[in-house]
């Protein structure tokens, strides 16, 4: 108590500390199911371990980073390339299980949200036997690098029942649970690669690690490699040989390599808990694990840009791709197609493999598919990698393979990744600009301005109806979100190439910043009878834009920020925790209730069910109504909005993270009414 008394206003004290040694798995548990005393069901979707799992599987054929010639299967098992005309049967199916298993964590969230007047149980029991009626919610978390990661782990924090404190009073705890969809970009996509990789692991069992893992160590540059212990015993010219073996076994096996090949393999060191980053764990490996199967977490999906044969420049008409367990592809009239993820590097022509063709598994290896989204580092990896070579001990073979990979790309395509065999070849050829290659050129899902991962979430048949968009985008000069991906987005849906997509409207961006809309969470689009809507059109989502602020922890550090010690990564993560919770909703009592009107918008309008007053309250509290602001005030320099805060993130907030072998520990401190994320 006398430490925190010294870092502490005496008006915030007295404190609560509740300290646990958890030097068991099981004391862990016990003490986090105890915090969900009373809670029914969401008590079951507590930690089940303190130890980080694999969940994605090392079932590449060749064992290792190589993708494999694999026989074809014979008659309609043979892989095809569909159109993109409604979703895949396998998608499709998945959804009839997982939508019922968000039923219970809604009501519950729901009834904790006390929205007064509204009956919410009979509403959602009712909305359960048709699915037509039941809310779907999806979140996406934005580009932006290391920050991107940590600033939306802090929502995901959030918005996770197994999270300790996030279904008490005033947080969003069940929010992750009553999610179908769980989309990220580039840093953002580290994010959900690094949860899906790892067990659906709780950012705070990522955060603390468990003995002998490397994952979240962010204290050692990915240049240099993890520290000599855990996992992956290695020092920084050990790490970079295993890294240029494992590339180059791919290229020994037929494919061509890019930078991202290098830039994917140093990302699974720190993002999967597995010898080497696990080189033989692919993307694919999700859709065969019972959880996911099951229906038991949301359907993560990835976005990266196509860039067309020729050029140098990611416009707003570039094609979207996304990748999820099951395919890989885009509803984009351009390439308007799907393949099945498993046999990306396959010998696709026209739709289908040839019977002379092959057939090829291994491909989506999972810190490629990551490393695609987040291209955009290949030049500072390639630059790094390059000046720091003698005085990091990196071996001069790696660097030579890098300068020769680019030499033979051109200078101005270091930014991509090569999917060779294209699976798109000969489809579509009337409006595939790819179509005429045997080389798809995918980039950094951010390059086109949309730093956020909506299109994939704004597509009709998906029926999303509230997208919680976490915004960590540099916009401003100091690294702090304006708007621009949100405008990006609807630009874009007034363009032929939105194929009918629709989204909000949204202002400039010192509209953003005049009103505050950059600030705090805005809603977007919460009157569906604002839009114009054909024969079977649906209103687009309701978005919850939810921005990177400075709550407790100015958290607007550089996106090619590649090291972090412990207590700046915590700080960052706690700052996004109280983003979506809003301080334990310290800074708005109602938080809650305005989240669970914004899930039930579209629902209510669909069933012709009153809006409730509280909700109406929400709306016109958080809902933007179209002012205009568009005058410049000069710089955007935010001040904390939550007492407290730390001026830097050198300094902690939440302590650095135990990592004894003895055992893990586990604390949460309340301050104030605010709950804190510690280990």
């Amino acid at each position: 108590m006398q430490l925190l008394s010294g870092l502490l206003p005496a008006t915030l004290l007295p404190i609560l500390v509740l300290s646990v040694s958890a030097g068991s798995v099981a004391t862990r548990v016990g003490d986090i199911n105890g915090a969900r005393e009373g809670r029914g069901p969401l008590r079951e979707a507590a930690i089940e371990a303190a130890v980080i799992k694999q969940r994605m599987l090392p079932n590449a054929p060749s064992g290792d980073y190589a993708p494999t010639t694999v026989p074809c299967s014979a008659g309609s098992g043979r892989p095809t390339i569909r159109k993109a005309s409604g979703l895949s049967r396998n998608e499709t199916e998945w959804l009839a299980t997982r939508r019922k298993s968000t039923v219970e964590p809604m009501l519950d969230l729901l009834k904790r949200a006390n929205i007064s007047d509204f009956d919410v149980t009979t509403y959602i029991n009712n909305a359960a036997n048709n699915v037509s009626a039941l809310p779907n919610i999806a979140i996406a978390v934005s580009g932006g690098g290391y920050r991107a990661l940590l600033n939306g782990a802090g929502f995901v924090a959030a918005a996770d029942c197994r999270t300790a404190g996030t279904t008490d009073k005033g947080g969003i705890g069940g929010l992750l649970q009553a999610s179908t969809y769980l989309a990220g970009l580039s840093g953002g996509g580290w994010l959900v690669g690094s949860i899906y990789a790892n067990n659906f692991s709780t950012v705070t069992d990522l955060r603390d690690g468990s003995p002998g893992s490397n994952v979240w160590q962010f204290d050692n540059p990915i240049f240099t490699g993890p520290k000599e212990s855990g996992i992956s015993i290695v020092n920084t010219a050990s790490y970079w040989y295993d890294i240029y073996d494992q590339v180059s076994h791919k290229s020994d096996a037929g494919f061509e390599t890019t930078i991202t090949d290098y830039w994917g393999r140093a990302l699974s060191y720190q993002l999967i808990n597995a010898t080497d980053g696990g080189p033989a764990y692919t993307f694919s490996s999700i859709s065969l694990t019972p959880s996911f199967s099951g229906g038991q977490t949301p359907f993560p999906i990835l976005v990266a840009d196509g860039r067309a044969p020729g050029t140098e420049i990611v416009s707003l008409n570039a094609t979207v791709y996304e990748f999820n367990p099951y395919e890989m592809g885009s509803f984009d009239p351009t390439t308007y197609g799907f393949a099945p993820v498993e046999y990306l590097g396959s010998n696709f022509t026209a739709g289908t493999v040839p019977s002379n063709g092959h057939c090829v598994r291994g491909f989506d290896q999972a810190g490629f598919v990551m490393g695609t989204s987040s291209s955009l580092f290949n030049t500072f990896l390639l630059n790094n990698v390059s000046t720091q070579s003698a005085a990091s001990d990196i071996p001069s073979l790696v660097v030579d393979a890098l300068e020769a990979v680019l030499k033979d790309l051109g200078q101005n395509n270091e930014d991509i990744a090569q999917y060779t065999p294209n699976p798109f070849y000969e489809f579509n050829n009337e409006t595939n600009y790819s179509a005429g290659t045997m080389r798809l050129d995918l980039v950094d899902g951010g390059e086109d301005l949309q730093n956020i991962p909506l299109h994939p979430l704004t597509q009709p048949v998906r029926e999303v109806d509230v997208i919680f968009a976490v915004d960590s985008s540099a916009d401003t000069d100091v690294n702090w979100p304006n708007g621009t991906a949100m405008r990006a987005t609807y630009d874009r849906s007034l363009s032929p190439i939105a194929n009918g997509t629709l989204f909000p409207p949204v202002p400039d961006a010192n509209t953003f910043i005049n009103l505050g809309l950059n600030n705090r969470p805005t809603f977007f689009g919460c009157d569906p009878n604002n839009f114009t809507l054909k024969d079977g059109q649906r209103a687009p989502p309701l978005v919850v834009y939810v921005p990177n602020a400075p709550y407790t922890a100015m958290s607007n550090v550089s996106t090619f920020t590649l090291e972090y010690s412990d207590a700046q990564r915590n700080d960052i993560i706690q700052n996004g925790l109280n983003a979506g919770s809003q301080g334990n909703s310290t800074l708005d009592a109602q938080w809650p209730t305005c989240v669970a009107c914004a899930i039930l918008n579209r629902s209510l309008g669909r069933t012709g069910t009153a809006i409730p007053q509280a909700c109406k309250d929400c709306f016109e509290r958080y809902c933007w109504n179209g002012t205009l602001d568009d005058v410049d005030k000069g710089p955007y320099r935010p001040t904390f909005k939550i007492a407290n805060g730390t001026t830097t993130t050198s300094t902690t907030t939440t302590g650095a993270a135990s990592r004894s072998p003895a055992g893990l520990f586990w604390a949460v401190a309340i301050i104030a009414g605010l709950w804190i994320l510690a280990p």
